[in-house]
């Protein structure tokens, strides 16, 4: 294996932002709007559905919950008032969501007959699983639900850094490294790095400095892509670190 371990990298710009599929999705009901709507719903379904687990809703009702509020975002077009000049993505929708889950959930379960948006296929025993895993008893609904869009956010990161890995024909490079992104700088085996990726010390020093650091602009540009224009990022990444932590 060669000392040259991580893909070369440029400067990008930011993907297409989450808040523009969004939007994309209120301007009208093509198949554009649907796959935009779609891109949104697999990317922040989890964080919901946890809010609606802790909620005291069974895993049944969570789900139901979750798929019938992406379905009415676009039916109802609330996506028009998820102006991203107005807020953060994560604020949007967990208010949104609250909201139809006092007012609409019930009726929008009695009077859906087919049509409109099909759900989204949502995996539940995955999403149990990780809910009984990741969600602290002693958290209220609030938190759970900023711990989960925390961890939604690393886990959409990862994926971004996994896909580059790939495009670079270095899959299992990465597969070796990633365990090196979950651990303090002060806990870092070099010479356990070189001997999985059968490099010297100092290219896997190296490769795993680039491999954080590149984790690190892509975690800045997920949480970017969820924000206003002029928020505050800094004070954005405190706040998703403080979720992470816990009570």
């Amino acid at each position: 294996m060669s000392d040259s371990i991580t893909p070369a990298t440029q400067p990008q710009a930011f993907p297409g932002t989450r808040w523009s599929l969004v939007l994309a999705a209120t301007r009208d009901s093509s198949p554009e709007s649907m796959a935009a709507l779609e891109t949104v719903c697999r990317a922040y379904w989890y964080p919901l559905y946890a809010y609606a687990r802790r909620c005291g809703q069974s895993a049944h009702d969570a789900q139901d919950i979750t798929q019938e509020f992406f379905r009415l975002l676009l039916e109802k077009r609330w996506l028009a008032n998820a102006d991203r000049e107005k807020g953060r993505l994560r604020s949007f929708l967990v208010s949104a969501l609250k909201h139809f889950m006092a007012k609409e959930w019930r009726r929008a379960s009695a009077q859906r007959r087919g049509g409109g948006l099909a759900p989204v296929p949502f995996d539940t025993d995955f999403a149990e699983s990780r809910y009984a895993e990741q969600a602290p008893a002693q958290l209220g609904a609030d938190d759970v639900f900023d711990r989960q869009w925390a961890l939604t956010l690393l886990d959409l990161t990862l994926k971004r850094l996994e896909a580059e890995f790939a495009a670079a024909g270095k899959a299992e490079d990465f597969s070796v490294l990633k365990s090196f992104l979950a651990v303090t700088h002060e806990a870092l085996d070099y010479d356990l790095a070189a001997h999985r990726l059968e490099v010297s010390a100092g290219a896997a020093r190296v490769a795993v400095h680039r491999l954080r650091k590149r984790f690190r602009e892509l975690y800045r540009q997920e949480v970017c892509q969820t924000l206003p224009d002029g928020t505050d990022l800094e004070a954005e990444l405190r706040y998703l670190t403080k979720a992470l932590a816990g009570p």
